[in-house]
């Protein structure tokens, strides 16, 4: 059983960056996918950005050329590069991972651009 901490949320200014960190108790090595979602009040959760195994990225419109993700099979760890945020995406962030659906999620962490 693998399990999903997630750190780096908190408040910043429209414009601002973020780097979201999400480390596993166990090997992500052989999961073929981690991603990032977001779930701001009153909406449904949503994708916000995936990472293969093989390195392959997928990505929310609204977030691209904005968001990078990334993932250090070493460390176990995935990361969610935030640039140029912008007030709708306030919400809480939640790292996931799955082979072919999401078997494991994080707790969550708190993201609010506001200025």
């Amino acid at each position: 059983q693998v399990q999903l901490v997630e750190s780096g949320g908190g408040l910043v200014q429209p414009g601002g960056s973020l780097r979201l960190s999400c480390a596993a108790s166990g090997s992500i090595f052989s999961i073929n996918a981690m991603g990032w979602y977001r779930q701001a009040p009153g909406k449904q959760r949503e994708l916000v950005a995936a990472i293969t195994s093989g390195g392959s990225t997928n990505y929310a419109d609204s977030v691209k050329g904005r968001f990078t993700i990334s993932r250090d099979n070493a460390k176990n760890t995935v990361y969610l590069q935030m640039n140029s945020l912008k007030p709708e995406d306030t919400a809480v962030y939640y790292c996931a991972g799955g082979d072919y659906g999401v078997d494991y999620w994080g707790q969550g962490t708190q993201v609010t651009v506001s200025s």
